[in-house]
């Protein structure tokens, strides 16, 4: 025993041995030692848990989501601004825009070209050549213009018939159209508006898939008038891809007739397909804005001299008809461009 450093005592008549807790061979692991001394030393950070009365923090909402609701809460609180003419540019831009310009980039895939002349600033005349059927040129023309200058509106001067038809007209006013009239058109240029005009009407819209391409006249030059009036230039635009949607291969006047309708058109699906005809065709679309032309320099008292009207009307025209050949000579594909 006494190999272990025991001590021995006699208890009872009998030996008990004492060992030392400290003794030879009962020394605590170091291991056990440094694991304690290191939990002595260190000096760890404590972590507060949440208390219950502590509200949860928030998810970051997406700008999408952040726009969406501060539409909706200027809509309820009445909190937004409509111009003199009907115009709503924070409902055109939330709910009229979005659907048009997937239609737009997805659909009809528009490239543009001579984006450079849109102004920046400052108002500016747009004419353009009219096609289709329906009027979805004018529709993609607004998509581009406001894509292609960082938010700026198309105000497009729209016939009588746009503003007859229910639900239509109301839409069309609230999107930033308004009637065709010098007086509308002088005021919004006044204010530095980009206004559109599509000369040729429904004669232009609703011409037969012959004579696609085709200029129709462009009336007696009162676009011409109210840019002078104005002092703003005149930008040419030209359409390619939108005298395909709809291939106008007739037209049932009487229908027309009684619906009030400048024609009734009959393509290869419409009306044979019902709904399904009126769906357009996917055609590859291009824009190009041509070179602007000025009209400063005339002054206002121009608008008396009908031979300077006329020429500037005939310069615009004939600049969107050449435009339009060169296109088309570079064409490949209706559908591909």
């Amino acid at each position: 025993m006494d190999d272990f450093g025991s001590e021995a005592e006699t208890v009872g008549g009998a030996e008990a041995q004492v060992i030392p807790l400290h003794g030879p061979g009962r020394e605590k692991p170091a291991a056990l030692t440094a694991e304690r001394d290191f939990r002595e030393e260190a000096d760890a950070p404590v972590v507060a848990f949440p208390r219950a009365d502590q509200p949860a923090p928030e998810e970051p909402l997406s700008d999408a989501a952040r726009s969406a609701l501060g539409f909706i809460r200027d809509r309820l609180t009445g909190d937004y601004t409509v111009d003199e003419f009907g115009f709503d540019a924070e409902l055109t831009d939330a709910v009229f825009l979005p659907p048009l310009r997937a239609l737009y980039k997805k659909w009809f895939r528009v490239d543009t070209f001579g984006v450079e002349h849109l102004p920046a600033s400052g108002g500016a005349l747009l004419v353009s050549n009219h096609s289709g059927t329906l009027p979805l040129d004018s529709l993609m023309t607004a998509v581009a213009v406001h894509d292609e200058t960082g938010g700026r509106h198309l105000r497009g001067l729209g016939a009588d018939l746009v503003f007859q038809v229910p639900l239509v007209g109301s839409f069309a006013r609230k999107s930033g159209q308004t009637l065709a009239c010098n007086a509308d058109a002088e005021r919004l240029l006044g204010n530095g508006e980009l206004v559109g005009v599509w000369p040729e009407g429904f004669k232009g819209v609703g011409k037969p898939f012959s004579s696609r391409y085709k200029l129709q006249r462009f009336g007696r030059g009162g676009f011409v008038s109210a840019a002078l009036r104005a002092g703003v230039p005149i930008i040419p635009v030209s359409v390619i891809g939108a005298e395909e949607i709809y291939p106008k291969l007739g037209d049932i006047k009487v229908l027309a007739r009684m619906f009030g309708l400048p024609y009734f058109p009959v393509t290869p699906f419409f009306p044979l397909f019902g709904a399904l005809g009126a769906i357009p065709l996917p055609t590859k679309w291009s824009i190009e804005f041509g070179e602007p032309i000025p009209t400063d320099s005339y002054g206002p008292e121009a608008v008396e001299d009908p031979m300077l009207v006329f020429q500037l009307t005939d310069q615009v025209r004939e600049s969107i008809q050449q435009t339009l050949y060169q296109r088309l000579s570079r064409r490949k594909s209706v559908f591909r461009g």
